[in-house]
């Protein structure tokens, strides 16, 4: 549950744009912020300020790459796409005793340094 205040500070935003729509990005925005990521509880919530249907908010929530539907870590990296890499989070690759790991292709690597992927990355850029 979103603080009062907050909740009173959205609606100010949200009547004071043209559209509902138009404070869509910013209401998921502060949201987000409160609760780490766009929980459903905060999806029902930005429906609710917005007078939109929670699918609504969804459609919106899906096609913002900012907004996330699912826990983040602390720092979030976006990267541009090069045609080389792809970056795939995943929970397991089997090689915990080893770790940290990564897999490129087929190949994996573990006891990674920032130093480490780097040399990685360059070795398999040119492969």
């Amino acid at each position: 549950m979103i603080p009062d205040e907050l909740k009173k500070e959205l609606k100010v935003r949200v009547s004071a744009a043209i559209t509902p729509r138009e404070a869509a990005v910013d209401v998921m925005k502060e949201l987000q912020a409160h609760y780490g990521w766009l929980t459903d509880e905060a999806v029902g919530e930005a429906a609710e300020l917005l007078g939109l249907s929670p699918l609504q908010v969804e459609e919106l929530a899906t096609f913002y790459e900012m907004i996330y539907r699912r826990p983040v870590g602390k720092r979030v990296i976006h990267v541009s796409g090069d045609g080389v890499f792809t970056l795939i989070p995943c929970c397991c690759l089997g090689n915990c005793g080893e770790g940290p790991t990564m897999m490129v292709g087929d190949a994996l690597y573990g006891r990674l340094t920032p130093e480490k992927v780097d040399e990685i990355l360059e070795k398999e850029r040119k492969a």
